[in-house]
């Protein structure tokens, strides 16, 4: 992977964790936190998801999937890809069957979020 490519990818991450802090989500680039590669992309605190990030013009679901699906499988944790291209919004790509959980894994750490008294916590909790 080039400088380019990693630059790309990070600034990626960065704009990932952004968008999902903005809708309640408290993000950071794993990198960032643990200085570790090879986990996930993005952690949050208070949920048990395995988030990886796809900034990219050819978006390729099934494959960026599979990859969540195998790096995930270390923490047991739901596999969850976030990704966009260039001009176009994030979009969250996930398996069917883990909605449910990853639905309440979400409102579980918004409620705690809101629970904490956080002044950053969104207007839109």
């Amino acid at each position: 992977m080039g400088l380019g490519s990693r630059t790309k990818g990070a600034r990626g991450e960065l704009e990932a964790a952004e968008a999902l802090t903005r809708i309640g989500l408290d993000c950071s680039r794993t990198a960032q936190r643990t200085g570790k590669t090879g986990m996930a992309d993005l952690e949050c605190d208070g949920v048990n998801l395995h988030i990886e990030v796809k900034r990219t013009e050819r978006l390729n679901p099934y494959r960026y999937m599979d990859q969540a699906i195998a790096d995930s499988q270390r923490t047991r944790r739901k596999p969850l890809v976030v990704m966009r291209s260039s001009h176009k919004p994030w979009l969250i790509l996930c398996r069917l069957d883990d909605l449910p959980s990853i639905v309440e894994e979400v409102l579980r750490a918004r409620s705690q979020i809101r629970s904490s008294g956080d002044e950053q916590t969104p207007e839109a909790l």
